[in-house]
């Protein structure tokens, strides 16, 4: 997502970041290939969101606008179906020309676009029809969210079912973060972005970056090599961690989590500028990475 383009580092990090990786890429498969792969699901749900986004800022609040997914059989490796829905955005409902650019997400697009409940429902009967009658007698029809990052389900899509009183379906409660296994069986470091690791594995990068519906594809790919590779996949993150606290502007003093599950350390202010957040209070993370809008005055 719009996370990976922001993120920068010397030529010379990259490099070394990638050594390791470029070195490993001759490590054989796990005997057994083209046999049933052994996981401890029947499929993987691999998601990757796109969200409101402008050039050296931040937008409040940040929006999904497209919502794509890939259905893995995770017993043969077979990428079963895919999703994808634009989101129409409520608070800027314009797209910034930067926006644009990055994601080739057209205008047009998301003022065509669903609202995030109805992708969530669609999205839910889409997963329920592709998924019947395949895979139900192992390990009980077990589900596995994946991702590149826990940004897209630990901040993105909780934040905002949350600021926006959505409920969204628990199998995104827990996911799987891809880079963990990547790095545990290919190495590389927090640095290597998902296209350097497709690349990394053997792989040829697949469609145009930053289309949302092709990074889930790559990363539904990536996801197989490393299944015939012999890595057992396992959930990475959840939400179980100490829920936001939500309080009036005017209350004592409370203790309160960020969606990163960070404590919040201090209050930071109330939204001045005119428009729809214009009253809002928000909570600085401790991280300084994120920012929880949490009442109106």
């Amino acid at each position: 997502g719009v996370c990976e383009a922001i993120r920068s580092c010397s030529e010379h990090a990259a490099y070394m970041a990638m050594a390791p990786i470029m070195a490993a890429r001759t490590v054989p498969y796990a005997q057994g290939q083209g046999h049933e792969l052994q996981q401890d699901f029947d499929f993987f749900l691999v998601v990757d969101f796109e969200a409101t986004c402008q050039k050296d800022a931040r937008i409040y609040p940040q929006e999904i606008i497209e919502f794509p997914a890939v259905l893995v059989d995770a017993a043969t490796g077979r990428l079963e179906s895919a999703f994808r829905r634009y989101i129409r955005p409520k608070h800027h409902p314009v797209l910034t020309q930067f926006c644009r650019d990055l994601t080739g997400i057209r205008q047009e697009d998301v003022d065509g676009g669903v609202d995030l409940g109805q992708a969530l429902r669609l999205h839910d009967a889409w997963l329920e029809a592709a998924t019947t009658g395949v895979g139900t007698k192992r390990c009980g029809g077990r589900l596995a969210v994946v991702t590149w990052g826990d940004w897209d389900c630990r901040t993105m899509l909780e934040f905002e079912c949350r600021f926006k009183g959505i409920e969204k379906p628990s199998y995104f409660d827990r996911w799987i973060n891809l880079r963990a296994p990547f790095q545990a069986a290919l190495g590389g470091g927090g640095r290597v972005n998902l296209q350097e690791a497709v690349r990394a594995a053997g792989l040829d990068w697949e469609g145009r970056l930053h289309c949302e519906l092709d990074d889930a594809r790559n990363t539904a790919r990536l996801l197989v090599e490393l299944m015939l590779r012999g890595v057992k996949m396992s959930i990475t993150g959840s939400l179980a961690l100490p829920r936001p606290h939500i309080s009036t502007c005017g209350g004592s003093s409370v203790t309160c989590f960020c969606y990163c599950g960070q404590r919040v350390a201090t209050r930071g202010g109330v939204v001045s500028v005119p428009g729809p957040m214009q009253g809002k209070c928000f909570f600085a993370c401790v991280n300084g990475s994120r920012v929880l809008l949490v009442c109106s005055n």
